[in-house]
């Protein structure tokens, strides 16, 4: 056995594997080391703090160190600190949080399947829906729907669903039969002179069109997040959810919203569905559920998928799928206090509130010279590159420019993600206006440090 390193630092390169990583890359620069959070701050290794912009991954609703949530997870250890849901066993906080969700999420959504990830719950939606044709008599109805850019997860199932390149290639996925679908991101992917209205308007024949040549007989599913968070932060033009949904309803398509970053009020709503005016049949929630304290997702059913499910269960006589974590007592009473501290101090209505804030303070940012577009809603927003505005053009080589921009943003003090060429912000829910103001300067020298940078390296 090789001698562990001395340091955490030379240890973490000389054993860890890491997620969305260049590992060569990793062994160079080593990690930056994260000891302790407090509110919307983190500090590292070396003790310099940081706001952290991105609520950690997209999550983090309560912000860091809340002792309630630490208090509910002791308690229930030391009362019951695991038992599953399988074959009719149950407990208290897994009742509760299902009985909470049924109550917060839109009217006839009644019905919580519990998993550990939003990976998880993705492939769990894809299963159930196979399920739920089969028990119809229709084993051909298994196509599903996604867009290119979405982010649903990175299990073989709900990878495939995804559609981001980096995410297939060499992965030998998409596994399941999915066609994406034009990216309902207007800036970027509208033809020249297309008004919003027209760029709606296509996407919709787009997907009318795709689901009549592949066969309605055979689409089972449209999955896609209201706000398309980790493909780059990509708000939908006016009118295309409930057009989504007109469409799903005239084929009898099951439609899934994937709330998992856009759930319990980072879109000033509850629900990212609410914002955008439409009712799914299949809710996906996890990340603010627990603010990431503890693994845990919810898959939340309408009436009649839950229905036929439980008729074809009687059946079989089983609904063969579930997680040794299903519904982890622990996971689950964080979750409920995390809910309660959510409601508590109104942080769905502190999102609401600061919005206009936020949004326009980003959009002070729209004329810089590295800029192409600013765009977000709520307490969710993304800033993208481009070499020309006008143009929409990228620089070259791509994903290049917004790394750098989120490394400078560390310099400064300020932790956010780059998602190829935007830089994307998700603070937690208990952002203050003066923790705004803070993002927004120091984002604001990390980009002008930026600007620097790519002329001296020739990008324009």
């Amino acid at each position: 056995m090789n001698k562990i390193p001395n340091s955490l630092h030379a240890s973490d390169i000389a054993h860890s594997m890491h997620p969305y990583t260049n590992m060569r890359l990793h062994e160079e620069q080593g990690p930056m080391i994260i000891t302790r959070g407090e509110g919307v701050h983190v500090y590292d290794s070396e003790g310099k703090e940081y706001i952290e912009g991105l609520a950690g991954l997209w999550s983090v609703a309560v912000g860091f160190s809340q002792p309630r949530l630490v208090e509910a997870a002791a308690k229930q250890m030391a009362e019951l600190p695991y038992y599953h849901t399988f074959a009719h066993k149950a407990h208290e906080p897994s009742i509760r949080l299902a009985e909470k969700l049924a109550e917060m999420t839109p009217e006839g959504m009644d019905r919580v399947f519990f998993t550990n990830s939003g990976s998880e719950a993705n492939d769990t939606v894809i299963k159930m829906v196979w399920f739920y044709n089969n028990a119809l008599g229709r084993p051909e109805k298994k196509k599903f729907l996604a867009r290119n850019k979405a982010y649903h997860g990175i299990t073989i199932a709900s990878g495939s669903l995804t559609g981001l390149p980096a995410n297939h290639k060499d992965f030998d996925l998409p596994a399941i039969p999915v066609t994406h679908l034009t990216c309902p991101h207007y800036w970027k992917w509208a033809e020249d002179g297309e008004t919003e209205a027209e760029f709606t308007a296509r996407l919709l024949k787009e997907a009318e069109d795709t689901i009549l040549a592949e066969g309605p007989e055979t689409i089972a599913g449209f999955i896609g997040e209201p706000v398309m968070g980790a493909g780059g932060v990509m708000t939908p033009p006016e009118g295309y959810w409930p057009g989504i949904r007109a469409l799903c309803d005239k084929y009898d398509i099951l439609l899934v919203s994937d709330e998992v970053i856009n759930g319990f009020g980072r879109c000033g709503t509850p629900f990212g569905c609410e914002k955008y005016g439409f009712t799914p049949d299949i809710m996906v929630t996890s990340k603010q559920l627990t603010s990431s304290y503890m693994p845990l997702a919810a898959i939340i059913v309408n009436d009649k998928v839950y229905n036929t499910i439980a008729d074809h269960t009687a059946k079989l006589g089983t609904f063969g799928h579930g997680f040794t974590g299903s519904g982890h007592p622990v996971a689950c009473a964080v979750g409920l206090e995390n809910l309660k501290i959510i409601e508590e101090q109104d942080l769905m209505g502190n999102a609401a509130r600061l919005e206009a804030k936020f949004q326009e303070g980003l959009r002070k940012f729209a004329d810089h010279p590295l800029v192409g577009e600013v765009r977000g809603v709520g307490l969710i927003g993304g800033i993208e590159m481009a070499k020309d505005k006008e143009k929409r053009l990228s620089f070259e080589p791509a994903g290049k420019v917004a790394p750098q921009v989120v490394k400078f943003c560390a310099e400064e003090g300020l932790i956010l993600r780059a998602v190829y060429e935007t830089v994307a912000l998700c603070p937690p829910l208990i952002v203050t206006e003066e923790d705004i103001d803070q993002i927004l300067a120091r984002l604001g020298r990390a980009l002008d440090r930026g600007w620097e940078w790519v002329q001296a390296e020739g990008l324009v």
